[in-house]
């Protein structure tokens, strides 16, 4: 049996591979019986992890969240991950630079000498694309404000600044009042944070940049949300920015959901639009020329892929994946 601490990492490891472990399972993969199973459990516990047992007719476990951040347990490969994500985050204009560049300190003075040189001779740069005007940074706490009125479906009220401040001294140019609406989408747009809202004192939809919006508290009440217009928010915001109504000026359009944060889609996908999800999930929605293009132009992004649509669509998907394949039996055959 292995020891203690061992067994310990290799049963957080466990933990944190998915959500759900029944018990007889997790003591089939650690080699030890039910009971060592728990008395580790209530180890783990006492350390800080939030280790929840489930109902059922075989029991279980689940890794909670809990109200403190414990320890947490990284493999090589995912440390690597994590460091060389904060290193793009340190560039990724949404006000979370100088706590990005922390954790990635903090990081590193954990991780192991042979993680460490790894770390150091692997240096990223994140470049963004040349523009007429730099984009102004977001407050990463008026992101996560505005994600939160946008998932809790609450009134939100906050002040717009002016793209051109007055002049002082001028009292025709007091502080307008604080816009009331109702948050129903947080997107990017061309590298920019846009908040889709239900503007309550116009009675009309409006969008919102982020980068100027200061949110007041508290929330207001709960809303019904209502459909934007069209009933799809990526037309909806195309239409605003390009002056069309219509689905939008590619002649192949489609829909997916990423396993990656929007801030690290919306950085190489200007053209297209990113919704957040959620911390490290997003939608994208994304024209091109052709349906083959459109799926490779996805598929550069390194992350699980799941095709809300159209149809041709996953049927790109499906093509390209066979000449992928028949390109890599072809080279291994010549090797």
């Amino acid at each position: 049996m292995p020891k203690t601490s061992g067994r310990l990492l290799a049963l957080l490891s466990l933990l944190q591979a998915r959500r759900d472990w029944p018990g007889a399972l997790l003591a089939e993969r650690l080699d030890i019986s039910p009971r060592t199973v728990r008395r580790d459990v209530d180890r783990l516990r006492e350390l800080g992890y939030p280790v929840v047992a489930i109902k059922g007719p075989d029991g279980g476990y689940r890794l909670d969240a809990g109200p403190e951040l414990p320890p947490l347990l990284f493999d090589d490969e995912q440390a690597v991950a994590l460091a060389v994500a904060l290193q793009i985050a340190t560039g990724s204009g949404a006000g979370i630079e100088e706590a990005a560049a922390r954790a990635l300190t903090t990081v590193r003075q954990v991780m192991p000498a042979r993680l460490r040189h790894r770390i150091d001779t692997l240096q990223v740069t994140a470049v963004e694309r040349p523009s007429a005007r730099p984009h102004p940074q977001v407050d990463g706490h008026v992101l996560v404000a505005l994600s939160a009125a946008v998932h809790a479906r609450e009134v939100l009220r906050f002040d717009y600044a002016r793209v051109s401040p007055p002049e002082t001294g001028d009292n025709d140019h007091a502080d307008p009042p604080p816009r009331r609406v109702q948050p129903h989408h947080l997107v990017t747009w061309g590298g920019r944070w846009y908040l889709v809202a239900w503007d309550l004192d116009r009675e009309d939809w409006r969008t919102f940049r982020a980068d100027r919006i200061t949110p007041r508290v508290p929330t207001g009440p709960r809303f019904t949300p209502r459909e934007v217009p069209g009933g799809e928010v990526a037309a909806f915001v195309a239409g605003r920015f390009q002056g069309f109504d219509g689905t939008g000026d590619w002649p192949c359009r489609g829909e997916v959901i990423l396993n990656l944060p929007a801030a690290d889609v919306s950085r190489y996908s200007r053209e297209g639009l990113v919704e957040a999800l959620g911390p490290h999930r997003c939608r994208l929605v994304l024209g091109s020329r052709s349906w083959p293009g459109l799926a490779a132009a996805i598929g550069r992004f390194d992350a699980d892929i799941e095709v809300v649509g159209p149809r041709e669509l996953k049927d790109a998907f499906a093509h390209l994946a066979r000449r992928y394949a028949d390109a890599a039996r072809s080279g291994a055959a010549r090797a």
